[in-house]
């Protein structure tokens, strides 16, 4: 009878101990090391993210994902469109989304951001015959964005804002298929984005307008939900895959040259 009862204490402890366990186990909370993080994107601005053959793949991609082998955690990519990853964000239906996002003071109201990991400016695509010199030279022209973007955002800095002249599309891809339709005489979006689309299509003979004086620099970040337990843990792996070299290993085989590091540097230090 003793030893019955001593097998009952101890199945019993054994049980609770079970259930600690998975209790410890089931915790979602941000930091907790191997774990794996809903990550959302808008697979549709090659060569950052776009679909290959079924998969996300692009620049943002191996990039995130040598930060996730830092940092120590398994990712799972959803591609949902560019509107609808901030609501997941905001919402806290993912843990983070990249996607060539720009960081600004509106959207940091809203989000928290990584350190910088991605210096961008915005360029003006048109056809070779086009003659758009600069920015200014927009004034009186239809121009294609993506909505919500920066592009959009310097575009209307020059328009006027909801001019009747910016045309607005749900990704660049369209943006930029409007253009060589006829349908716009100039995009304004990522100068990496159009000049791998100019350089890769010689065919629809476009030609890319870089203007500084209009354009000034930007800088991409890791989003996450406000408050986001995650975020140092990806300070601390995003510095380190930029430093360790790993980073310009990636850039050299999406772009085929070395990174600015200088300039990602002095922004990681602000």
């Amino acid at each position: 009878m003793k030893k019955s009862i001593k097998s009952l204490f101890a199945l019993t402890m054994v049980g609770m101990l079970a259930i600690l366990a998975a209790c410890g186990g089931s915790d979602s909370g941000s930091g907790d090391k191997g774990k794996k993080l809903e990550v959302v994107t808008d697979a549709a601005y090659a060569p950052f993210e776009y679909m290959d053959k079924g998969e996300i793949t692009g620049f943002d991609i191996d990039f995130l994902n040598a930060v996730m082998k830092e940092a120590g955690y398994e990712s799972e990519f959803k591609n949902i469109g560019w509107d609808p990853l901030f609501a997941e964000i905001q919402g806290e239906k993912a843990d983070l989304a990249i996607s060539a996002i720009t960081i600004n003071e509106e959207r940091k109201e809203s989000f928290d951001f990584s350190t910088p990991y991605f210096e961008s400016t915005n360029m003006i695509l048109v056809p070779e015959d086009s003659d758009i010199k600069s920015a200014e030279d927009l004034k009186g022209k239809k121009v294609a964005v993506q909505n919500g973007t920066t592009g959009q955002a310097a575009v209307e800095s020059i328009l006027g804002k909801n001019h009747k002249n910016i045309k607005k599309f749900e990704n660049n891809t369209l943006a930029i298929m409007e253009l060589i339709q006829g349908g716009a005489d100039a995009v304004v979006a990522d100068n990496t984005v159009v000049i791998e689309y100019a350089k890769n299509n010689p065919d629809k003979k476009l030609k890319t307008i870089k203007d500084e004086k209009n354009f000034e620099s930007e800088f991409y970040g890791l989003m996450f939900p406000k408050g986001s337990d995650l975020k140092a843990d990806f300070d601390k792996a995003v510095k380190e895959v930029i430093n360790n070299g790993t980073y310009s290993e990636i850039y050299k085989e999406w772009f085929g040259d070395e990174p600015d590091l200088e300039a990602l540097k002095k922004q990681m230090e602000k």
